[in-house]
């Protein structure tokens, strides 16, 4: 991974927040900017990244970020993970992403239909198991889960389990030394988002919340 060039124009959080809103919006009427990306823009990247965001996503092949938000080569630090968890390694590369490549927006997220909270909440209300190291991941999101109503229906209970593992994700990272120090600094932003895998849509989520707060 290379450092900052140093040469592109620094952006704020507001405003990478609203090129990842006007990216998905360009996806969902089908009019992207960045259909190919021309020879000298690789070439300049060669020399150095600048992403204006980092993304911790999913790693389901149907929420691609740079696809979600019509970004081209270089704008986007993009992390990938089943159920998109913190774990060690993870949360080096957001470190590495606000340190190295300050990138000035963390985004979470999450997204409907999700493989990993559908397992999760199948250990925590029935008691499914799976092959340990499956286990080990959703050991991950099971505290996020707190505040599921173990009454409602199996629809109801995924979809509240995407926003509070996303919201889980995001508290964890917020209140991490690294991401307290970051977000003193006021030019960091965090914010969660959960994508809808059947229209492409992006609902970008107010901020963490406490377990068991709805």
């Amino acid at each position: 991974m290379e450092h900052e060039s140093g040469s592109e124009d620094v952006v704020s959080a507001d405003e990478a927040l609203s090129r990842l809103m006007e990216g998905n919006a360009r996806f969902l009427r089908g009019e992207p900017l960045h259909s190919r990306t021309r020879e000298d823009v690789l070439a300049n990247l060669a020399k150095g990244q600048r992403p204006y965001a980092t993304i911790l996503g999913c790693s389901d092949s149907r929420v691609p970020p740079e696809l979600l938000f019509d970004a081209n080569f270089g704008e986007l630090f993009v992390i990938r993970v089943a159920g998109n968890v913190l774990s060690p390694e993870v949360a080096g590369s957001l470190q590495y992403a606000g340190v190295h490549l300050k990138t000035p927006l963390f985004v979470v997220l999450g997204h409907t239909n999700c493989g990993a909270i559908q397992a999760a909440l199948a250990m925590k209300f029935r008691d499914v198991r799976q092959p340990s190291r499956i286990e080990l991941l959703l050991a991950n999101i099971l505290p996020g889960l707190d505040g599921i109503d173990p009454h409602a229906d199996p629809a109801a209970q995924a979809a509240a389990g995407v926003e509070a593992n996303v919201r889980w994700t995001m508290r964890q990272i917020a209140e991490s030394p690294e991401g307290r120090a970051r977000i003193a600094e006021g030019v960091y932003r965090l914010v969660g988002a959960v994508c809808d895998i059947e229209t492409g849509h992006v609902r970008f989520l107010d901020g963490p919340r406490e377990p068991g707060q709805r």
